[in-house]
């Protein structure tokens, strides 16, 4: 989904806030990069980024608890 960049937006930040998802796990399914889920947030409205921003430092609260499992994983297949 790369298309409109406003639209993305909204829809990248109605599935972070929906489903908890990291931002690694929302770019994976939305296919960019984590830099662009990032920018993407400065393009939603100030209610859904309150929400996304909510599950977006419970993430980063809760990282050192899966002690680097997505770094382990991503280059454990390269």
């Amino acid at each position: 989904m790369k298309g409109d960049p406003e639209e993305r937006a909204i829809a990248v930040g109605r599935y972070i806030a929906g489903t908890g998802a990291t931002v690694r796990a929302a770019a994976v399914v939305f296919g960019v990069s984590k830099s662009t889920i990032w920018k993407d947030q400065a393009r939603l409205s100030p209610g859904l980024w309150a929400e996304v921003q909510a599950v977006v430092q419970k993430n980063k609260a809760e990282r050192h608890l899966r002690g680097g499992e997505a770094t382990r994983l991503k280059y454990l297949h390269k």
